[in-house]
């Protein structure tokens, strides 16, 4: 086994070693942590998220708002996915995608993709992110190649959160104008992630946990990182995460990353959230990764309800998702097809440009151009 790369770092910690630190963490700890605001250690990041921080949430999301303006502005960033497919040869338990889940399937074709698009495009969104199950023989490469030519005309901005791929496939929808690429490692617990995925090429944690390195060799400009939140103790996830990309950022770069808070939601056949984190948690967590990263793109997406995102706009997020469907077809479709989760804020991309306009915010529906890919 390859232990080059982060799977090195990771090798030489232990999930319940790091755990006790991060609970044994003092208000001096989180105190140092604040002087250090925008370039911090792991260390800090430990403090940051760890019970001493409570008491200290006002000073963090003070500190997390004035670091977020300095970097980013007043800004918002909007993005939509657009899932192309719910074929998946993975068994998940807490997806409604797994493999065992014995409902109808849907691959988008050329004609459903343009549809897709033009609703899309009617919302006045420019950056898409494409989703599907991981499924290498219905939507391998030569399909999500095919995929992103096709839509590259009418957006500037192309993510995508697919089933790992190696390095060379990577640089060829790179070359196409693929921008991002998300990969969420789920938990880094090693031994309850077999439990998670006990069959498909996703039950490899190690292949999992190298596909940052292989985006960062093939020069994917943005790699976005996250733990589904619910699987196991979210502080402990939060910081193999935070350590994930602290390491990432010292070895490639030439990337920008982001994070993202996905947290686990009904859907069709799943098991229910091992864990749970309040709002109150989240936002601390939101703020402690601003404060350990000032350069840091943080995601929210639409899992969460309408009133937290109302209230978080402005404390550290950069990046939010409206008027999201999770199934293939789904802007289009009167008769729905499987979707992956419920969720819990419907409100379109015009309403919800609202409430970041009367925050005080600007909505930014463009932050690249196709022609910096040629850069």
């Amino acid at each position: 086994m390859n232990t080059s790369g982060f799977l090195s770092v990771f090798e030489n910690l232990d999930w319940d070693r790091c755990r006790d630190r991060i609970y044994s963490m003092k208000a001096s700890d989180v105190e140092a942590a604040l002087h250090r605001a925008g370039k911090g250690s792991p260390d800090d990041f430990m403090a940051l998220i760890s019970p001493a921080a409570a008491p200290y949430l006002e000073t963090m999301a003070r500190t997390s708002r004035m670091l977020t303006q300095k970097r980013f502005g007043k800004t918002m960033q909007m993005y939509i996915p657009m899932y192309l497919s719910n074929e998946c040869q993975n068994i998940c338990t807490y997806c409604g995608f797994s493999f065992d889940n014995k409902l109808p399937r849907v691959t988008l074709n050329d004609e459903q993709i343009l549809e897709e698009v033009k609703v899309i495009k009617s919302m006045g969104m420019d950056h898409v992110l494409l989703v599907t199950g991981e499924a290498n023989r219905k939507v391998g490469v030569d399909y999500l190649a095919h995929a992103i030519s096709l839509i590259r005309p009418y957006f500037s901005h192309i993510s995508l959160e697919v089933q790992p791929l190696e390095q060379d496939e990577y640089e060829r929808l790179g070359a196409l104008g693929l921008h991002t690429v998300l990969v969420y490692q789920e938990t880094y617990h090693r031994d309850a992630y077999k439990d998670y995925h006990p069959k498909g090429k996703k039950s490899n944690f190690e292949y999992r946990l190298d596909t940052p390195d292989r985006l960062g060799k093939a020069g994917i400009h943005k790699i976005g990182l996250g733990a589904l939140i619910g699987l196991e103790e979210w502080r402990t996830d939060a910081f193999f995460t935070a350590l994930h990309m602290y390491y990432l950022e010292r070895t490639y770069w030439q990337s920008r990353f982001s994070i993202s808070f996905p947290r686990l939601r009904p859907a069709e056949g799943i098991i229910e959230p091992r864990v749970s984190i309040s709002e109150k948690d989240l936002t601390q967590l939101i703020c402690a990764y601003r404060i350990f990263n000032e350069n840091v793109e943080l995601s929210l997406s639409t899992r969460e309800r309408p009133t937290f995102r109302n209230h978080i706009l402005g404390l550290g997020i950069t990046t939010m998702s409206a008027g999201s469907r999770t199934n293939p077809g789904g802007y289009t479709e009167k008769e729905e097809s499987l979707e992956q989760f419920e969720i819990d804020d419907d409100r379109s991309p015009a309403e919800m440009a609202k409430v970041i306009r009367d925050a005080g915010l600007e909505v930014v529906w463009k932050d690249w151009d196709r022609v910096l890919n040629a850069s």
